[in-house]
C-alpha cells in the first residue's frame, strides 16, 4: 500500500509538470509540420527565381512558412494574437510587394518579417529549453529554429543592400536580390563563407559578424541542453523502471514469512 501510494503520488506531481510544458510553448500544431513548411522553401526556393512565376511560388511557399510559423507558436492565446499581429504586416506587405510595388516601400515587408521571424524564434527557443525530455517534437524545433534564424537574416541583408548598393559585392556585380541575400545568409551561418558574396560596409561586416557568432551560441546552447535534458531524464527513467519492477516483484510474491514458517504480522 505504501509502494502504491508512492506511485500515486508520483504521478500526481508529473501531471502538473506535462500541463506547465503546454502552457509555456508546446505548440499545438506540431512543429515537424513547421520543419516541413521550411523544407519546401529551401528545396524550391534555388529553382523557382528562373521560372515565369518564380516569384509567385516564392510568395506561396513563404506565406505557407508564415502561417505554420504561428500555428506553431500559438499555444496560448495571448502568443496566438501577437504572432496574427505580427504576422499581418509581413504577408499582406509581401503580397502587396509581389501585386503593386509602387503602393508599399519593401522596407516595410522586411522590417515586418524580422520583426515575425524574431518572434517565432524566442518562442522555438523558449520551447527547447523549459522542455521535461527530449522527442521528436523538442528535435524539430531544435532544426526548425536554426532554419528560422537563417531566414530572420536574409530580409536585414536585403534591406541593408537598398538602403545602399555597395554594401555587399557579388559576381556579376548585381544587386543583392532575394535568392543570393538567402545563400549569403546560411552560408554566413554556418561559418562557411566561400568568398563569391561578400559584405563591403562596414555595417554589412558587423551584421555578418554578428549572424555567425550567434549561429555558433545557438548550436552550442541548443546541443549542450540537449544532452543535459536527455541526461537527466534517463536515471529518473530508470529507477521509476527499478521501482515499479520490485512493487511488482513484492505483489506476486505475498506477504513475506519469516524463518519458522507462517505469515509476519
Amino acid at each position: 500500500m505504501q509502494v502504491r501510494a508512492r506511485e500515486t503520488h508520483r504521478r500526481n506531481e508529473m501531471e502538473p509538470q506535462h500541463k506547465s510544458a503546454h502552457r509555456f510553448g508546446v505548440p499545438r500544431y506540431s512543429t515537424v509540420k513547421l520543419l516541413v513548411a521550411l523544407g519546401l522553401l529551401f528545396v524550391f526556393t534555388p529553382f523557382i527565381e528562373d521560372l515565369p512565376r518564380g516569384d509567385l511560388i516564392e510568395a506561396l511557399l513563404l506565406t505557407l512558412v508564415m502561417v505554420s510559423s504561428v500555428l506553431a507558436v500559438g499555444a496560448r492565446r495571448r502568443h496566438l494574437i501577437i504572432a496574427l499581429v505580427l504576422v499581418i504586416p509581413a504577408a499582406v506587405g509581401k503580397w502587396i510587394n509581389h501585386l503593386r510595388p509602387d503602393l508599399l516601400p519593401p522596407e516595410v515587408f522586411l522590417i515586418a518579417t524580422v520583426v515575425f521571424f524574431g518572434f517565432v524564434l524566442s518562442h522555438l527557443l523558449r520551447f527547447i529549453v523549459r522542455a521535461p525530455q527530449v522527442n521528436m517534437e523538442v528535435l524539430c524545433a531544435g532544426v526548425a529554429g536554426f532554419l528560422m534564424l537563417g531566414l530572420l537574416w536574409t530580409p536585414v541583408y536585403l534591406l541593408v543592400a537598398r538602403l545602399d548598393q555597395g554594401a555587399f559585392t557579388t559576381p556579376a556585380g548585381s544587386a543583392l536580390n532575394g535568392f543570393n541575400a538567402f545563400y549569403f545568409s546560411f552560408i554566413t551561418l554556418c561559418t562557411v563563407g566561400y568568398g563569391d558574396i561578400m559584405p563591403v560596409s562596414k555595417i554589412a561586416r558587423m551584421l555578418a559578424v554578428t549572424e555567425a557568432i550567434t549561429g555558433l551560441f545557438y548550436m552550442a546552447v541548443l546541443i549542450s541542453r540537449l544532452v543535459s535534458v536527455y541526461s537527466s531524464a534517463k536515471p529518473a527513467a530508470e529507477n521509476d523502471n527499478t521501482r515499479w519492477k520490485r512493487h511488482t516483484t513484492q505483489r506476486a510474491m505475498g506477504p513475506r514469512s519469516n524463518i519458522r514458517g507462517g505469515p509476519r504480522a
